[in-house]
């Protein structure tokens, strides 16, 4: 087989981060009485953190805020968009969600039988993550696939965030591993698939939208278990 390394990113590809968080989400928004503060439909909740959070994460990976900035800022932003400003303390609430968020289990859709899949037919596995340590190695433990994995690289132990090919090189160290037999998977275009790319590494697109951009990666799938005819 031409891989023998597959590097899987976790949230979205792997772990469903959008199921986990709005389970959270909902529980917050029950915990601290949004209703009470004017905001009147859990669902809005949930979608507005959603998307202001996809919208920092895309700010982090082009380098233009700090890691910590989010944390610190987006259940301020959630709530100042639904019109609450005043004497509002967001720490606990953030507390509450980084808490409650690693111990949640579900998975992609396909992601267990893939990595049964791969694992039984001799492939080495490991996870590339722009995630904190300690949360990412939770989550795995709650959705019970941390043993399929030898190496978790995350920002933190590389010391440089995907897209930037520092982190791919750092991970194909770890594994002893080349460009030449190790894989990434992924669903997000800049950070897995253009900074795989970028590193010299083939790639694997998780892409369910169908999403088409310029440059094409080694492999396009709409489910994880398309990688079932592809290894």
């Amino acid at each position: 087989m031409p891989y023998q390394h597959l590097f899987f990113d976790l949230d979205h590809t792997l772990w469903d981060f959008e199921r986990s968080s709005g389970e959270c989400l909902t529980e917050i928004y029950q915990t601290f009485d949004m209703a009470g503060m004017g905001i009147n439909s859990i669902d809005d909740f949930v979608s507005t953190y959603l998307r202001i959070n996809y919208q920092l994460w895309r700010e982090l990976e082009r380098g233009e805020i700090p890691h910590g900035h989010i944390r610190e800022h987006r259940f301020r932003r959630v709530l100042e968009e639904f019109g609450v400003h005043a004497g509002i303390d967001f720490r606990p609430m953030e507390e509450a969600y980084m808490e409650m968020l690693p111990t949640k289990s579900y998975l992609i859709d396909g992601s267990l039988e893939v990595l049964n899949y791969v694992r039984d037919q001799g492939y080495i596995l490991h996870v590339l993550t722009n995630g904190y340590d300690l949360v990412q190695g939770k989550k795995m433990r709650s959705a019970g696939i941390f043993d399929y994995f030898v190496h978790i690289v995350t920002n933190e132990k590389a010391q440089a965030r995907k897209p930037d090919r520092r982190i791919f090189e750092y991970a194909l160290q770890c594994a002893g591993a080349g460009c030449d037999n190790g894989l990434m998977i992924g669903d997000n275009w800049e950070a897995d698939i253009l900074g795989a790319k970028g590193a010299g590494m083939d790639t694997v697109y998780y892409n369910p939208a169908g999403n088409v951009f310029d440059e094409s990666p080694t492999h396009d799938i709409r489910h994880l278990r398309e990688l079932m005819e592809i290894l």
